[in-house]
């Protein structure tokens, strides 16, 4: 049987460590995964981009790279998140179709839908209003991704690049300290920083409650290597979630019992709260038979466990 070559971008990322050690425990049989860091490709360059994968030849590329950090680092170098992530998500893709790679999945964000959005969110509502602000560039970076990988598809019927577009996602591999992380991870630093120090007042930013959707991202990892395995059955842009959201102020309250934390909260109304909800209808998923195994607190407390086993 031939061996099947998968080119994985972002492996040094986050989702791209869980892939990876997902791999590890679960291999698939005749398959080889190759993915340089930064370092080896960088591929903001679109020359050096091309000539990789023209070399490689992969069957399969799984595209997860990108620039990505929480609300205060996006607000801090907007051009920076926009620039990078539409350089890299436009030379992997149109490299993979110049070097004739037939099959390709692109990693979405759920901030690509309007910021409006109260109900599920449905895959056609993208471009359906205005983005949330503080990530504005970062969405637009990804929106031209998945529509380049649209019109290939659409205008080659042998080339099939599809989207895949999860909810927000915390777990191993997570960054922690502020500017750069993401909500789970930085409320978990906060608390545990406030636990260690015996501080018994903690802030939330904004009125806690905005809603959000988070899924652990041995899941997701769980997911992009079933879409390799089942990927003709794969719609060609498909929402991945958990089904329902939490407000900030639950996610605060889980992660305090999960971390010892027994101090009180107060709401620090000067920071950005971002959007009011995201919640990603998960109906295409669900067809598939595919569903996630982790709950909010058992993903926590793995999260927990892997931020202790990083402290120096």
């Amino acid at each position: 049987k031939q061996l099947m070559k998968i080119f994985l971008t972002g492996g040094n990322g986050m989702v791209g460590k869980n892939v990876l050690e997902f791999l590890k425990r679960n291999p698939i049989e005749n398959t080889d995964i190759i993915y340089p860091s930064s370092k080896e490709l960088d591929l903001r360059n679109y020359k050096e981009t091309k000539e990789f994968i023209s070399k490689l030849k992969p069957q399969i590329i799984v595209h997860c790279a990108g620039i990505v950090g929480g609300i205060q680092a996006n607000i801090n170098k907007p051009t920076k998140y926009f620039l990078d992530n539409l350089d890299i998500g436009r030379n992997v893709v149109y490299a993979a179709y110049e070097s004739k790679v037939k099959q390709l999945i692109n990693l979405g964000s759920s901030c690509m839908y309007s910021k409006d959005n109260f109900k599920p969110i449905t895959e056609d509502q993208i471009l359906d209003g205005k983005l949330e602000p503080t990530n504005e560039g970062y969405a637009l970076a990804k929106i031209v991704t998945h529509k380049l990988c649209s019109c290939i598809s659409y205008s080659d019927k042998n080339f099939s690049y599809k989207t895949l577009i999860p909810c927000n996602i915390y777990g191993p591999y997570d960054k922690f300290l502020p500017p750069k992380s993401h909500l789970i991870p930085a409320i978990i630093y906060k608390l545990h920083t406030a636990k260690q120090n015996g501080t018994n007042k903690v802030s939330i930013w904004g009125d806690g409650k905005a809603k959000r959707e988070f899924m652990y991202a041995e899941d997701l990892a769980r997911f992009i290597i079933k879409s390799i395995t089942c990927f003709e059955k794969l719609p060609d842009i498909m929402n991945l979630g958990i089904g329902h959201d939490f407000s900030i102020d639950e996610y605060y309250k889980i992660t305090a019992k999960v971390v010892g934390f027994k101090g009180e909260f107060f709401y620090d109304k000067s920071k950005p709260t971002g959007m009011k909800r995201k919640l990603v209808c998960n109906k295409n998923m669900k067809k598939l038979k595919w569903f996630p195994k982790y709950n909010l607190e058992d993903g926590l407390k793995k999260t927990y466990n892997y931020y202790l086993s990083t402290i120096k």
